[in-house]
């Protein structure tokens, strides 16, 4: 068993929690970071690790990511996440079984979709537990899919970055899944121009759809757009990348963009204005706990909207006190996670 308390993305965590087994079929980790606020909500991710110390790796950055997350966007809820990263069992039988170590935590930890997990996934889920959200609902009811609101406050925390609209604008897309996708719509309909990329083929041809030109994956980053979105997988802003970027913007759905804190300086030093991830990307977990306090459906999208002006203020901060956009951001949340735990 891995020594999580000793590991490098450790960050206070409450508790990591190791499911499954060769007998269950499946192996995964449900991270919870932090409760001070509320119980620790995050989505369940499917992805193939390299390694068990990779998926605890994600597991321990991406929970984190959730504290903070929930928190600026004011939400009563906590940070927590799950990785599952085998499956060697019947799909529905192995979800069903997460569900049961889901309702072992007693509340601790809500669950819902996130990278390679589907409704059909968290319908299998909620036949073990009550703590599963991403289910759709009877009409007027907050529920299903998050990613279409994921997708929104990207998309109007972008038009608020290039001046309130993105007609005749470029924007390169990096992960044109399904919240990448949604986000594509959202800027066609308003008359952007996309550069697209993903390993996926069958993403790749339904966005080009939208009128979008395909670059190569490794160098969507250095397109030349106005705003860069990446809405792939993290640590894709590095030492590497960002000398090359093309874009004077950077504002995507992926969590954990910077690779390391220093990452966040480079950006500034290139003149490059960084929207923090975790500011812009929290459309879905709104509509999650709008679904799982058992809100109405029509709250959802005020919320989703607020995140705009609540990015300008974190860039406002940044800007009077001399800091990154992300340090801004992070300066934010740990005043209330410090009025909450007292």
């Amino acid at each position: 068993m891995i020594n999580w308390k000793s590991h490098p993305s450790f960050d206070g965590h409450e508790d990591v929690v190791f499911v499954g087994g060769e007998a269950q079929g499946f192996a995964g980790i449900v991270a919870i970071h932090s409760t001070a606020i509320g119980p620790a909500a995050g989505g369940c991710r499917i992805w193939d690790y390299d390694s068990a110390d990779d998926a605890l790796t994600d597991a321990l950055r991406l929970s984190r990511g959730m504290t903070y997350k929930n928190a600026m966007a004011d939400l009563p809820l906590g940070g927590g996440k799950a990785v599952i990263y085998r499956i060697n069992t019947d799909r529905v039988d192995a979800f069903q079984k997460f569900g049961d170590a889901v309702e072992k935590l007693n509340g601790r930890y809500i669950t819902a979709e996130d990278v390679g997990a589907s409704v059909a996934d968290m319908r299998a889920i909620a036949r073990s537990t009550s703590y599963v959200a991403g289910i759709p609902k009877e009409a007027g009811q907050a529920g299903g899919d998050p990613s279409p609101m994921t997708a929104l406050g990207v998309f109007v925390s972008i038009k608020a970055l290039l001046g309130g609209s993105v007609q005749g604008r470029t924007v390169a897309v990096q992960g044109v899944g399904a919240v990448g996708y949604n986000l594509c719509k959202l800027l066609a309909d308003e008359g952007a121009k996309l550069i697209i990329a993903d390993v996926n083929q069958t993403n790749l041809h339904r966005a080009q759809a939208l009128g979008a030109e395909i670059a190569p994956v490794d160098q969507i980053h250095a397109a030349g757009a106005d705003l860069y979105s990446p809405c792939a997988l993290g640590a894709g802003l590095n030492t590497r990348t960002i000398p090359e970027l093309g874009a004077k913007f950077v504002c995507g759905a992926a969590n954990n963009q910077l690779e390391t804190e220093d990452d966040g300086a480079r950006l500034v030093e290139r003149g490059i204005t960084y929207a923090p991830d975790y500011v812009v990307n929290a459309g879905g977990i709104i509509n999650v706990s709008a679904e799982y306090l058992g809100e109405a459906a029509d709250v959802v999208e005020g919320r989703v909207r607020a995140i705009a002006p609540r990015l300008l203020l974190v860039l406002e901060s940044a800007k009077s006190k001399g800091l990154t956009p992300h340090q801004a951001a992070d300066a934010i949340v740990r005043e209330r996670l410090a009025a909450a735990r007292k």
